[in-house]
């Protein structure tokens, strides 16, 4: 037998390993007293918050089914995400759920706690704090967030939802360089409220749709791209500066003379991985009228469907002219597949656009397609772009890729034919962007970390899956199965490429080769900058730079 003494202190060696390999977590010895979340709060006046998950949040306020389902509204909670499955854990055994109509309430993926900040300072004393402990952090504007980052258990959540601030200048300068108009906007600025500011102050502004994707927030950091791409590039190649407070507490100017290295990572080097961000400066544009150009298309066979989808592909490049952006939304229900199209064109008139889309609607005609509610519209394109609200409060898993535009040039019935398999198989929904081209290729010599397969791509694909609350276990692991394991391959062979790529932003979390498929060869020097900035992996999500050091909750060393 061994010594008493000697057991003893092979259990006390063992201990410390650990606890320097993990993270300090309810229960630990070292996981912050109350005396000390007490003095956390003090320092961040009152604005340190106890989280809930979004359901147990609207019990007590009384939500209606439109509050719940509502983006915006479920922005002004801590520890809600617009895809709530990333509230729960499904990992625990039992789960840790917490849902709409359920009668138990267990924490799950959602925060301990949150710093509802609206300073900096605030920020800064977050990030101490969990150094100072070892605590794990999330980071979090509006939980727009289709891959889960925000959102990690036991974790003390860096909030941004309320840096609100928008303002504009006619010369927006760095050193000696004046790169002319600009707006800055706070990083819990979401969409929605900046195209509207955009609008009074008679600018333009690169973004997506989304009301609550947040321009400061992940967006630009996974490169955010926009229907008025092939015009003005991606909102990554138009982030001119940004205030980020980093690992070790500092808040810093990050520009291209100011850590050209840091600006270089954030810029499309993914998410919740290099600080929180305060706030982003962007370039502007002079204001100008958009036409939409919209019309649904409704087929009754699997093959008819993908016969539309190799029509559409072959007139991918009828509007390159126009530098069009374009949304082409696949919804498949048993017995009826309806193609949602949305077009938007710059300095073109409603009549013109109805011109320019006649091609591709009359080809749908002579496969006997249905064309229904074709309209067009002209207004200015900050009124135009931007949803009022965010469909939320749904569970659901996407995944997706950058299908260039040589697949198009060299295999259109190809992609008539993926669509035609993703149909049979089942898939829910296919939403496709037409968002590359023109300046986004153009930018191609643009100092970022925006993987290169952007530079070539045409469209964006996405595949989306989703399940209600009355879905067991297996049937959730075999719906995101699914999803990784039949639908993105169909993507992948689209491409017509053995190196695909995928937006990170709107991706499968799960994808088995992620450094590459999110990051391709920027992975290396991603690492050297985020072990320059990060050195003690502080900032870790899922998929992100850093994270194959970690187990699945960024908890413990792997």
């Amino acid at each position: 037998m061994f010594p008493l003494s000697l057991i003893l202190l092979v259990s006390a060696q063992l201990s410390l390993s650990y606890a320097s390999k993990c993270r300090s977590q309810p229960g630990d010895a070292a996981f912050p007293s109350q005396a000390q979340w007490s003095a956390l709060n003090t320092s961040v006046a009152g604005h340190l918050i106890h989280v809930v998950p979004s359901a147990q949040a609207c019990r007590q306020m009384n939500c209606t089914e439109a509050q719940w389902t509502s983006g915006l509204f479920r922005a002004d909670i801590p520890g809600s995400m617009n895809y709530y499955n990333w509230e729960e854990d499904y990992t625990m055994s039992p789960p840790a759920l917490c849902l709409q109509n359920g009668t138990a309430c267990a924490q799950g993926r959602v925060p301990l706690y949150a710093i509802n900040a609206t300073s900096a300072a605030h920020i800064q004393a977050g990030v101490k704090f969990a150094s100072a402990h070892n605590l794990r952090v999330s980071v979090k504007s509006s939980g727009h967030d289709y891959l889960g980052r925000s959102s990690q258990k036991n974790s003390l959540l860096l909030w941004t939802q309320y840096f609100q601030e928008v303002t504009f200048t006619e010369s927006f300068s760095v050193g000696s360089k004046n790169y002319g108009s600009a707006v800055t906007v706070g990083s819990g600025v979401g969409l929605k409220m900046m195209y509207g500011a955009a609008l009074a102050a008679g600018k333009f502004i690169v973004g997506g749709t989304a009301a609550t994707v947040s321009a400061g927030g992940g967006y630009t950091q996974g490169a955010g791209h926009s229907a008025f791409g092939p015009i003005y590039g991606l909102a990554a190649d138009n982030a001119l500066e940004y205030e980020i407070v980093v690992a070790n507490g500092s808040l810093l100017t990050v520009n291209e003379f100011s850590h050209p290295d840091l600006f270089w990572a954030v810029r499309g080097g993914g998410p919740g991985t290099w600080g929180v961000i305060i706030s982003v400066t962007f370039r502007t544009y002079p204001a100008f009228d958009t036409t939409l150009h919209t019309a649904n298309v409704a087929t009754t066979t699997a093959n008819q469907t993908g016969a539309l989808l190799a029509a559409h592909a072959r007139h991918v490049f009828d509007w390159d002219a126009q530098h069009a952006g374009q949304y082409f939304y696949l919804y498949n229900s048993p017995g009826k597949n309806v193609l949602e199209l949305s077009t938007l064109f710059v300095n073109v008139t409603a009549n013109e656009s109805l011109a320019l889309m006649k091609p591709l609607l009359d080809d749908a005609r002579a496969l006997g397609a249905l064309v229904m509610n074709e309209t067009a519209l002209t207004a200015p394109a900050m009124a135009v772009v931007g949803f009022a609200d965010d469909a939320s409060g749904t569970n659901g898993v996407m995944g997706s890729r950058l299908i260039p535009a040589t697949a198009y040039e060299n295999s259109p019935e190809s992609i008539g034919e993926a669509y035609t398999t993703l149909v049979n198989a089942g898939a829910e929904a296919v939403l496709g962007h037409i968002l590359g081209g023109g300046k986004v290729s153009a930018n191609a010599n643009i100092n970022s970390a925006v993987t290169p397969k952007w530079r070539t791509a045409k469209t964006h694909v996405i595949v989306v899956s989703h399940w209600d609350d009355s879905a067991t276990m297996s049937q959730i692991e075999q719906i995101k199965a699914t999803l990784t394991n039949d639908y993105v391959p169909v993507l992948a062979k689209m491409t017509g490429q053995s190196d695909s790529r995928s937006y990170i932003n709107e991706a499968d979390v799960r994808e088995p080769d992620w450094k590459v498929t999110f990051y391709g060869g920027n992975y290396a020097r991603l690492s050297a900058v985020k072990a320059l900035y990060d050195p003690s992996d502080l900032f870790i999500v899922s998929a992100g730079v850093g994270s194959e050091r970690w187990d699945v909750d960024g908890m413990c060393r792997v």
